[in-house]
């Protein structure tokens, strides 16, 4: 049987071998790629906003409403790109430390890094106020009074736990995919590890880097569930937007529009900047320091880096993130589990619609990958031309830019206009959309890192396209495309605020659990934690076993 399925598996090699030859096959892939991202992934929430521009103006004729907007604006920018600064600078250490770690545990540690990801971002943020700012739980209650007030810098503190994820994700599977070759022949000159990895490591890995931050900056520029939980009286785009939205103010839909018009635009020539100066950047600084490096490389340095790495982690990421669930321990003691288990009362429905949660996040992360690969390549290897590839490039992030309620809302606009289409199949285009960018970046972040000159050398022997991506591309880059699908799939377990937008009968876990947090359904905060809990224990096992399984495979 083994044998039969080695033959089938060659032999279809072999066909798809000879059909990557055929340039016109080639093209047909790529074009049905570019396809299926304008369609799918880039024109509806685009038009969406578009259909409603001619309602621009109301923000024009409303002085106080235009200085509250552009306020906002530049809230969202600065605390984008600080976060994004932080997430990288604490995200590198956490990502190396599970890369070069020898213990057993570090295949859990690598999960449960993932673990703000799964949570919904409303839970996500009613759980880090409950830890850093409820006078009468989490760390608060030890002072008597809130820590951390609702505000900017609650904010920040949210931000970079829903970020931080997509950094170490995007960071770990690229040093996974990294050949240590260089970096151990630097080593056998005499170069302290501090150094090696300085001059060595991190200009092979600047193109995953630069990735991590772009991903960071535009998850903290889009997102609005955790945000409107923890602003307080403080206003960014999203949560302008919302209250807006919330209040039905005159001029709201115009605001919507010019805010998630800035957003986009003035993004796009950020990222666009960095597109085009981010190779050309010199990384690190070239002057060796031996004796400071060296100091900086002994065991005591290391175990406190890798230590203060570890407390960042678990004091400002886990612990906040996952406090919202810890209520779950009395529900199992009073019968709340119970309850869970058999349906009844608040829990009728619950297990269907998680069901529903991972059946949308499956499909999507099939579909996105299947479609991404080629999109990511094309980027890559720039095979429609230096601009073309970069504007493409450019525009993969934009769903990721649009703040998630105004992506919603746009994305609710654009499909109405096909009543045809069941409501399974809107909430599927919705997470498309949101989870296409994370895959496309990580991937075409790690093809970038292959060097060329291995591809054009197997060309010349004689080897097909195909079997130039089977035997080296995919060898060199499949920890980061494990990675991107892993960022697509739990992205889009926790996804809340487009889903709400784009259906009105189905509901999924995120959505439900949204219902409780705000108390539409009435909900204790044992029953909150222990349907977040079911959430993400089983969340994390899917991704502990697919992990496991990974790593034992390569």
């Amino acid at each position: 049987m083994d044998g039969l399925i080695t033959v089938k598996g060659r032999n279809l090699g072999r066909f798809l071998e000879v059909l990557s030859s055929k340039r016109s096959i080639r093209s047909l892939i790529y074009a049905c790629t570019v396809i299926f991202f304008f369609a799918l992934i880039l024109l509806p929430p685009i038009l969406g906003i578009l259909l409603k521009w001619n309602l621009i103006g109301q923000i024009f004729e409303n002085s106080s409403l235009m200085s509250r907007a552009m306020s906002a604006i530049y809230a969202s920018f600065a605390i984008a790109l600080f976060v994004s600064i932080i997430d990288v600078i604490a995200g590198l250490p956490m990502a190396w430390f599970i890369w070069k770690g020898k213990s057993k545990w570090l295949n859990a540690l690598d999960t449960l890094a993932d673990i703000p990801f799964i949570v919904p971002t409303v839970a996500l943020g009613y759980s880090i106020w409950l830890f850093w700012s409820n006078e009468t739980q989490g760390i608060s209650s030890l002072f008597g009074a809130s820590l951390v007030s609702p505000g900017w810098l609650l904010i920040i503190l949210v931000h970079f736990v829903f970020s931080y994820p997509a950094v170490v994700r995007v960071m770990v599977g690229a040093l996974f995919d990294y050949k240590r070759t260089y970096e151990e022949a630097s080593r056998t000159l005499g170069a302290a590890p501090v150094t090696a990895d300085r001059t060595v490591t991190f200009p092979i890995l600047k193109t995953s880097f630069i990735a991590a931050f772009t991903l960071a900056f535009a998850r903290s520029i889009s997102e609005t569930g955790a945000t409107v939980i923890v602003a307080g009286t403080f206003e960014n785009g999203p949560v302008l937007i919302n209250n807006l939205k919330t209040t039905q103010q005159l001029g709201y839909e115009g605001a919507l529009v010019f805010v998630s018009f800035i957003l986009i635009a003035v993004s796009c020539m950020i990222f666009a900047t960095i597109m085009i100066l981010g190779p050309k950047l010199k990384m690190p600084v070239r002057k060796v320091w031996p004796v400071a490096e060296r100091k900086l490389s002994s065991h005591g340095l290391t175990n406190l880096r890798n230590t203060s790495t570890l407390l960042v982690f678990f004091v400002l990421v886990l612990i906040p993130s996952l406090f919202v669930a810890l209520p779950a321990i009395y529900a199992i003691l009073n019968g709340t589990l119970n309850e869970a288990l058999s349906s009844t009362g608040i829990w009728q429905g619950y297990w269907q619609s998680l069901s529903l949660s991972y059946g949308v996040a499956f499909v999507a992360t099939l579909l996105n990958t299947v479609a991404g690969l080629p999109m990511a390549i094309l980027i890559a290897r720039k095979r429609l031309g230096v601009l073309p590839s970069t504007i493409l490039d450019v525009l993969v992030n934009i769903p990721m830019i649009v703040p998630s309620i105004a992506l919603g809302v746009s994305l609710s606009i654009f499909w109405n206009n096909f009543p045809f289409i069941p409501e399974i199949g809107l909430l599927l285009f919705a997470h498309l959309s949101i989870t296409y960018p994370y895959f496309v970046r990580s991937m075409t972040a790690a093809i970038e890192r292959v060097d060329m000159d291995l591809e054009e050398a197997s060309k010349t022997l004689g080897a097909k396209p195909f079997a130039v991506f089977r035997t080296i591309i995919l060898p060199l880059t499949k920890y980061s495309l494990f990675a991107g699908a892993i960022m697509m799939f739990t992205r889009s377990v926790s996804e809340t605020g487009a889903t709400l937008a784009v259906v009105t009968e189905l509901k999924t876990a995120p959505v439900l659990l949204v219902e409780w947090v705000k108390q539409i359904v009435p909900a204790s905060p044992m029953e909150i934690g222990l349907g977040c809990g079911f959430l993400i224990i089983l969340s994390f096992v899917i991704l502990l076993i697919s992990r496991g399984t990974v790593r034992g495979r390569y």
